[in-house]
């Protein structure tokens, strides 16, 4: 990162580390009043997780669930919440290649916010890459995590890994073209099971260094 360029850098870091921090005390709250023996504190921590799993995590609520007993509304929440943060910038799409935020429906039906790299999207898909080409934001792989649970304990990353996102990337070695099977990448499959959270940051924030002739651009110059 150039040096003339880290004010941006910096103050956008902190950002995204503050609105990740907000995010985990809101969620860790209404765990832990979830399990307080008070009933009347368990029904108020069950209504504020419904209303933060619709309106921050945009996740329908699943059908008739209010219609169950406190014991099965309290585990569909805990499912929901008690995992792993991330908190995601995204810079305006400007071409560069990789992957981005998209809305993406789950095998269970879910939809959940994830990033998807261009290889992920099947290239025979007409409408599919059309959304892709369409796409108004970029995934720099600019992300801050929080990694233990409301009780202090460090998550089992493993478990919350999407292994169905594997794909088949095209690479090359001595010149020769070939195919390789990948596992779930680091910030899509790896973390598909994360609570996700998007925030846009500016493009002076990321400035990629993928080849040599990169170094010639502009804002990896002296100021």
């Amino acid at each position: 990162m150039p040096e003339h360029l880290l004010e941006d850098t910096i103050q956008f870091k902190k950002v995204l580390a503050g609105v990740l921090l907000t995010y985990k005390t809101q969620i860790y709250n209404i765990l832990t009043e979830l399990d307080h023996t008070q009933e009347a504190i368990r029904l108020s921590a069950i209504e504020k997780g419904y209303a933060f799993i619709s309106d921050q995590l945009k996740i329908t609520i699943s059908t008739n669930i209010k219609d169950k007993p406190l014991t099965e509304q309290t585990d569909y929440i805990f499912t929901l919440l008690n995992k792993p943060i991330r908190v995601c910038g995204m810079v305006k799409n400007e071409g560069e290649p990789g992957g981005g935020p998209f809305w993406v429906k789950q095998q269970n039906g879910d939809v959940t916010l994830q990033i998807v790299e261009s290889a992920q999207v099947d290239p025979n898909d007409a409408q599919k890459q059309t959304i892709l080409s369409q796409s108004t934001h970029f995934n720099p792989v600019d992300l801050v995590c929080y990694l233990v649970d409301y009780k202090g304990d460090k998550f089992d990353l493993l478990q919350y890994v999407d292994e169905e996102t594997g794909f088949i990337s095209e690479k090359s070695m001595n010149g020769r073209e070939l195919k390789a099977l990948e596992l779930p990448g680091l910030w899509n499959g790896a973390m598909a099971n994360w609570l996700t959270f998007f925030v846009e940051v500016p493009v002076s924030t990321f400035n990629p260094v993928k080849t040599v002739m990169d170094l010639l651009r502009p804002q990896h110059q002296p100021k």
